[in-house]
């Protein structure tokens, strides 16, 4: 073969090779158009009555709490409770040795006695010499001299009762009474102790009432200057307002959409602590069972709004883009659509309010969003958002 021919194989060789690839990239464009778009779920979202809530976490406190302190001195005779019990009003605590408040008690009884017969011996002088001052058989300075031993010996009458007065409510003292219910805290003094009354009143033990019981939390300003927007509109009823109902749950509630323990609003403090910017509050619970202990952690949630049609979508059919939250959409020919969204709070079930960017008749991606593109096209198949289950409450009525 010579050089002219071996140069017309190799054209003939490069041409079919080029031919060759021109073929294979047309077979993978036709078999890349030939690509069913993927499938999606769609719903339409899930418009229903709602109400709103302001969710916050605070610490339940006993309504009543009470120092049990010695209002009298003596040595401690008995201490007449079990540590950690519950005490009804007026039940007797502690008993310290009475003895010498009797004695007392008993001398000031003798020392009115012997009053009162001081001042019966000077009313019957004042009455002789009423008479005879009036004989003019008695000079008038003795006359005046009479009535004023009467009115001394009643103002001695008065005194040795105030003394007695005094000395009974010392007696009564020395059996410490719980001046409220409750359950008690341990004995802090031991029977035989010597214990101090007024001033350096020695203490005793401590007692706390269990039902109702308060629920005390801190709102922030934004949430409480919303708040105060919807009671100035007429939407809500003010917290001040005790007829305000509020959930609350302990930490260890198993269902987080559970809110078994119901209250009402009894307080707003006066002004917003500058230093946290936030307003304290307080509910207040029954707590028959006294299951509730002052101290513990929880979490409470007040009506932020009336109830309206809310427009509700999954809270994972939402993503981020930048600075936005988005939802995909799809249009009537299959092609994804983004929708820039103003979310609301997170509702039960999973759910998200929708305050802007969705419209009731929009087709939601609610599943298999990785696989849609904006601008690119799916293959939408039916789906639904389902309401939340009547187990999961979404407002106190």
């Amino acid at each position: 073969m010579n050089t002219l021919q071996l140069a017309g194989a190799v054209g003939v060789v490069t041409a079919a090779v080029a031919l060759a690839a021109c073929d294979d990239g047309a077979g993978d464009g036709q078999a890349s158009a030939a690509l069913p778009p993927p499938p999606v779920t769609v719903a339409s979202p899930l418009v229903m009555q709602i109400t709103e809530w302001y969710e916050f976490t605070g610490r339940f406190e006993a309504t009543e709490s009470v120092d049990v302190r010695a209002r009298v001195s003596g040595y401690l005779d008995e201490v007449l409770f079990e540590d950690g019990q519950i005490i009804g009003k007026g039940q007797v605590l502690f008993v310290i040795d009475r003895r010498p408040y009797q004695a007392r008690v008993e001398q000031l009884k003798a020392q009115v006695t012997s009053t009162e017969a001081q001042v019966e011996l000077a009313n019957s002088e004042l009455e002789r010499a009423e008479q005879l001052v009036n004989n003019e058989n008695i000079s008038r300075s003795t006359f005046d001299q009479r009535t004023q031993q009467k009115r001394a010996a009643e103002a001695a009458l008065d005194m040795a009762k105030a003394e007695l007065r005094e000395a009974t409510l010392d007696l009564e003292f020395t059996q410490v009474r719980a001046p409220i219910s409750g359950r008690i805290s341990d004995s802090r003094v031991d029977e035989g102790n010597l214990v101090s009354g007024d001033p350096n009143a020695t203490l005793l033990t401590t007692l706390v009432a269990l039902d109702p019981i308060h629920f005390v939390f801190d709102m922030s300003e934004s949430d409480y200057l919303g708040f105060q927007r919807a009671v100035d509109a007429g939407q809500l009823m003010s917290a001040r307002d005790h007829s305000t109902i509020v959930q609350v749950r302990l930490p260890d509630e198993p269902d987080t959409e559970t809110w078994p323990h119901l209250g009402n609003m009894d307080f707003v403090d006066n002004r917003i602590d500058q230093s946290a910017g936030t307003i304290r509050a307080r509910a207040e619970l029954p707590n028959p069972d006294h299951f509730i202990t002052p101290g513990q952690f929880g979490q409470l949630r007040l009506p932020g709004s009336p109830k309206y049609e809310a427009i509700l979508i999954p809270d994972s059919a939402i993503v981020a883009d930048q600075s936005n939250k988005v939802v995909m959409t799809v249009t009537a020919d299959g092609t994804v659509e983004p929708k820039v969204i103003r979310d609301g709070p997170r509702y039960a079930g999973g759910l998200r309010i929708i305050r802007r960017g969705v419209e009731p008749g929009d087709r939601i991606i609610i599943n298999g969003l990785m696989r849609a593109r904006p601008g690119g096209k799916v293959d939408p198949q039916p789906g639904t958002v389902d309401p939340p289950s009547p187990e999961d409450p979404v407002s106190p009525g």
